[in-house]
């Protein structure tokens, strides 16, 4: 043995151990150059619809751009009534792809069935944060299977697990006192109630499948469609594995655990950086919408100029410029932002996340649809009336009442805008919009949209009507109202086609459960002129020498701002803030 080595003999068992080594690497280089060339080439792949490892089908929509190790995947599809949400995974630093490139496709519900694959192009992509989508796609047929895939090729990809909207955890997150708070539909509470959270426990894990392995704590408190949680230590104590991984449900003792597709996320990027003492802004709003585009401009442009700083924005499935209009106000210097919330019937919860998302940055917040307006017949700035409202530190939350005026004779879109067209409304007010200070919210984050229950030690104050007043703009010209008749967004508010609370006050009167217009309709909710909130815009919005208001000229949103603040600054003087 020392003689062959020395002499450079290679012995039988190194020589067989080589050429293992070399049959290896040749049947893996041949393996990856065949798929490699099939994905390249265009091969057609068939979908799978359950497998434990992502088939190469799935890396056929991006290998154009992207390496063969690169996975796309749809990570969960919730079934809406009139819509299919596919939530997205991409890879890190994957391009994204567009509502032009990609088109809904439906497969059969059974592998091996002889029909024919159906295609539709989206509805809407949005993209919800790095690396994430959610595309809309049109309802699914009966015994189909939602997926997506590429316009041009015909590829897609393998479906993802699939959920109906009704009975689902949708969001959570992590409270600043370490509590998760988790959205849940399906829960068929009591509104505005305290339930018991004995018959409830929080669940967590990675995989839900696995039941074995998911982590089970206490339920602190359970109201409407909100859960708080006693979040587990082994979960605080990965911060950097937390967002996005670890998904979070209810299990209802008894019947089983709540599906979900909730993926935990903090509330405030975790570190040591401390809550500042002094907030960025004293006074926010808060909105729901659904395609009011052609509203907002004037809402965000009048509310900056009587002290609003900043502005939260649920969108609720919109499928108008909604997204662009928000784009323009924020290039425009507006504090303004778009979050996705495609959950239908949750207004209450969307109000509650928005609240915990506006506590560290908001003195107060007010909580108004697009189509409410805050009315100070004084001419004060807003936070100047809130400040003399709040003047004891026991205020938490400001209620004002609300005017509700008609189409006002008009049966068209009157082109100045709400505030300017619509000047006659019923007599009386009717409920209330409420300004909050988050702080003071109960933890259960238990609100009726027009009001939020508080923490012991707040209480709630009525404004005087001839300080403060909502000029709600309800019953609009029948082209604008009909859209109401769609669906309503409160949880606990039924929809108008539905043939329930037919003498709801949130219905208009008389027109029962369809949307066909009536011969008077131009003329109804007409008891009062009210033209304060006109004249004041007029006043001090219109431009000189064209006569046009800043809403009316798509192209002059940032001059429209700086006006608005020059406005403002006059304002206060006239009236002796500044």
């Amino acid at each position: 043995m020392r003689d062959r080595r020395r002499y450079g003999v290679v012995s039988w068992n190194m020589f067989f151990w080589f050429t293992t080594v070399v049959v290896l690497a040749f049947v893996i280089f041949t393996g990856f150059s065949l798929s490699t060339f099939r994905l390249f080439f265009g091969e057609t792949f068939h979908p799978v619809l359950r497998f434990t490892r992502q088939p190469s089908a799935v890396n056929a929509i991006i290998s154009n751009d992207f390496p063969v190790t690169s996975v796309l995947s749809i990570r969960e599809t919730v079934l809406l009534p009139d819509q299919v949400l596919l939530f997205l995974k991409y890879p890190p630093s994957a391009r994204l792809f567009t509502k032009e490139e990609l088109v809904c496709i439906y497969l059969p519900a059974r592998n091996k069935s002889s029909k024919p694959r159906l295609k539709k192009p989206l509805a809407r992509v949005d993209t919800e944060q790095l690396g994430e989508q959610i595309v809309r796609c049109p309802s699914c047929p009966r015994g189909r299977i939602a997926t997506i895939g590429l316009r041009t090729s015909g590829a897609y990809l393998p479906p993802g697990p699939t959920h109906r909207w009704d009975s689902l955890a949708y969001e959570a997150l992590i409270d600043d006192d370490n509590t998760t708070v988790l959205f849940v539909k399906g829960l068929n509470l009591r509104p505005e109630r305290v339930s018991n959270a004995s018959r409830f426990e929080c669940v967590y894990g990675w995989d839900f499948r696995r039941l074995k392995h998911l982590l089970r704590t206490e339920v602190l408190s359970i109201a409407q469609e909100i859960v708080r949680c006693k979040t587990p230590l082994s979960v605080l104590n990965s911060q950097q594995k937390v967002n996005s991984s670890v998904k979070v449900s209810v299990r209802i003792k008894g019947n089983g655990i709540i599906p979900t597709i909730a993926r935990l996320r903090y509330l405030r990027k975790p570190g040591p950086d401390p809550v500042p003492t002094q907030k960025q802004h004293e006074m926010c709003v808060c909105t729901m919408a659904r395609n009011q585009a052609r509203l907002l401009k004037e809402w965000v442009m009048y509310h900056a100029q009587i002290g609003v700083q900043r502005w939260f924005i649920y969108d609720n499935n919109s499928e108008d410029d909604t997204d662009s209009v928000i784009d323009s106000l924020f290039d425009a210097n507006y504090n303004i932002s778009r979050h996705i919330w495609p959950w239908i019937k949750t207004q209450e919860g969307g109000f509650a996340h928005c609240a915990l998302r506006a506590r560290d940055s908001c003195d107060w917040v007010g909580f108004i649809d697009v189509d409410e307006f805050f009315h100070l017949p004084t001419g004060l700035m807003l936070h100047d009336v809130v400040g003399n409202i709040s003047s004891t530190s026991t205020i938490g939350e400001i209620r004002v009442s609300c005017h509700n005026f008609g189409p006002s004779g008009l049966k068209h879109v009157p082109q100045q805008g709400v505030m300017v067209g619509y000047t006659c409304r019923l007599a009386a007010p009717e409920r209330h919009k409420s300004i909050v200070k988050p702080e003071a919210l109960n933890s259960t984050l238990i609100n009726v949209v027009h009001h939020f229950h508080l923490r012991d030690g707040f209480g709630f104050i009525d404004v005087d009507k001839t300080m403060m007043v909502v000029n709600h703009y309800k019953y609009q010209v029948w082209e604008v109202f009909k859209e109401k008749f769609y669906r309503r967004v409160a949880t606990y508010v039924a929809d108008w086609q539905d043939e329930q609370y037919l003498g709801s006050k949130d219905r208009a009167p008389g027109l029962g459960t369809r949307a066909v217009e009536p011969d008077d309709w131009s003329s109804r909710f007409c008891e009062v002129m009210d033209t304060g909130l006109r004249d004041r815009v007029l006043q001090n919005f219109t431009y000189p020498g064209t006569s046009l208001l800043p809403w009316e000229n798509a192209n002059d949103v940032r001059l429209s701002l700086v006006e608005v603040k020059r406005s403002s600054r006059k304002s206060k003087r006239r009236h002796g803030v500044l």
